[in-house]
């Protein structure tokens, strides 16, 4: 039999579902992007193109993007390489520590940044005795590649360890050297990695609100200006200009960034297996040492990061008076109705997500319901479309049609902005079911949604749950987006932060960034035992 799931008359509940989906995603993705352009004023874009100010905000956010990108790809790759090739010793701890800066609400870079290397810093303050500001271009380049660099790191170390490792073998046979087998044969087949990683990290820094906000000081970028435009009713239709100028170069690259990951999937679809080559191929003990100093020293200031915001926590007055003291601790309790804003939001929105997700994934990848094309391009939009922009869009349609409920539109920010990589992670899941499951369940007499209900959905649970836990981590933290939304009355820990960050309160933001820290390490930890449990623990 083998067919996709159809359609039947009595299909009444998966009809219903398939058009909820369909409104859903074509009012969340559609409506609120084309709503957007209705605030476009043709003497706008002159003012935006014939400004000094506007056009070197666009020069100072395509700079600090492709600086920050290379610079993260070049750390990440190394990093990757010592990690997975070389072997370095410790390599597996070092492996586990760039991931705490993806665990973690974004702006906690900037904040420990600051903590660390601002005017009153550990760093440039305590130890170099220095009275420096870091604000400004290079604080804000050093916060960002410390934030993204891991994500270079992860994708590097998946492409090297799906690596086979005899072509270096054979190169090694035919008289070429390590550093000749490296630039011939191990940095070609990295490139599907290093490109990848250099889009997605450009991307990344372009639609980057907190840590500017945090660090850049008068630096402007593109992001913080379009909320200023926005929020200081200064006009808003160059932010909508502005978030254009945002929009395009971040669909552009991810739209190269898809084509050259289908490109490659494709040439190197052949090249599996796990890194493993002879000693006489490894690299040389100059490399390694100068690999192990790169992680060693990248390793000690992401862990500083996080060390910083656990001492600001508990010190009386950062960078002056160092006592110990529970004051900021204690002040968590001010902002409860924040926290728990943050909390059930982040749950809702998640939940949200994950559910639209699992029917979408299901309705394109399980059946015959039409419109699946449509559906697979509409849920992925979100990917393309940096946060700000989004978080505008919302904004601007929300006042159109006069609705101010602020809770609504944060969740829905958030259930839309996430659902593209919840959508993938159960798509990933769905499709290692094999549909002869499905076949035998209709032998046996299975409705279409008893299977979607009986079947697909238990052998999809760890990728239901981990979508789940996804979004609800990065819900937490999340700012670019509902920063653009939020009312006096819905007040959310992340942006509270931000704003004890900016009246210079490093104490009560860094134990409130604390908080979010131990909950999403929390949260995450909940997804690692249930993981375990399914897999056992010597998996």
């Amino acid at each position: 039999m083998n067919k996709k799931i159809g359609l039947k008359e009595k299909d009444y509940v998966l009809w219903l579902l398939w058009g909820a989906v369909v409104l859903v995603l074509a009012a969340t993705m559609l409506f609120p992007l084309l709503r957007i352009f209705a605030e476009l004023k043709a003497e706008s874009f002159g003012t935006v193109f014939n400004s000094r100010k506007f056009l070197a905000v666009m020069g100072n956010s395509a700079r600090s993007a492709f600086w920050g990108a290379l610079i993260s790809v070049v750390l990440g790759y190394g990093f990757a390489y010592g990690v997975v090739v070389a072997k370095i010793p410790l390599s597996k701890f070092f492996a586990m520590v760039p991931v705490l800066h993806l665990i973690t609400p974004p702006f906690v870079g900037g904040l420990s940044f600051i903590l660390l290397a601002g005017r009153q810093g550990f760093i440039t303050k305590t130890i170099l005795g220095l009275d420096v500001s870091l604000y400004g271009f290079w604080g804000l380049l050093v916060a960002q590649v410390l934030c993204f660099f891991p994500i270079a790191f992860l994708i590097c170390a998946q492409n090297l360890g799906n690596m086979n490792g005899h072509f270096a073998e054979s190169a090694l046979s035919l008289g070429a050297g390590r550093l000749r087998i490296f630039f011939t044969v191990t940095l070609p087949l990295s490139l599907p990695g290093i490109s990848a990683s250099f889009l997605f990290i450009l991307v990344s820094i372009l639609s980057d609100f907190g840590n500017p906000l945090i660090v850049a000081g008068r630096y402007k970028v593109l992001a913080v200006e379009i909320y200023t435009q926005l929020t200081g009713w200064v006009d808003s239709s160059v932010s909508v200009v502005l978030g254009i100028v945002l929009l395009v170069p971040s669909v552009i690259l991810f739209l190269i960034q898809a084509w050259l990951v289908k490109k490659y999937a494709v040439k190197t679809a052949t090249v599996g297996g796990r890194f493993s080559s002879s000693d006489s191929v490894k690299s040389s003990l100059v490399a390694r040492t100068l690999l192990f100093a790169v992680c060693a020293f990248l390793s000690l200031i992401v862990l500083a990061q996080f060390a910083s915001i656990i001492a600001g926590s508990f010190q009386k007055l950062w960078g002056i008076n160092t006592t110990f003291t529970l004051e900021h601790i204690k002040s968590v309790g001010h902002y409860g109705q924040a926290l728990f804003n943050t909390i059930s939001y982040a749950l809702i929105g998640a939940a949200l997500s994950t559910v639209l997700a699992f029917l979408a994934a299901f309705f394109v990848h399980r059946s015959s319901f039409p419109l699946k094309k449509t559906i697979d391009v509409l849920i992925q939009i979100p990917a393309s479309i940096p946060g700000t922009f989004h978080g505008l869009a919302f904004s601007l349609l929300a006042a159109s049609l006069n609705f101010h409920n602020a809770k609504v539109l944060v969740i829905t920010a958030i259930s839309v902005g996430f659902i593209p990589f919840s959508y993938r992670i159960i798509s990933s899941s769905m499709m290692q079911v094999r549909t002869t499951l499905d076949d035998a369940a209709f032998s046996l007499g299975s409705t279409r949604g008893g299977i979607c209900r009986t079947v697909i959905a238990p052998l999809c649970s760890e990728g239901v749950l981990s979508s789940f836990i996804y979004t609800l981590s990065r819900g937490i933290g999340t700012v670019s987006a509902v920063i653009f939304l939020v009312s006096f009355d819905t007040p959310l820990a992340s942006l509270k932060i931000l704003n004890l960050a900016e009246q210079g309160d490093w104490g009560q933001a860094a134990s409130l960034a604390l908080v979010l820290t131990i909950l999403t390490f929390a949260i995450l930890l909940i997804e690692k035992i249930y993981s375990w449990r399914n897999h056992g623990y010597n998996s």
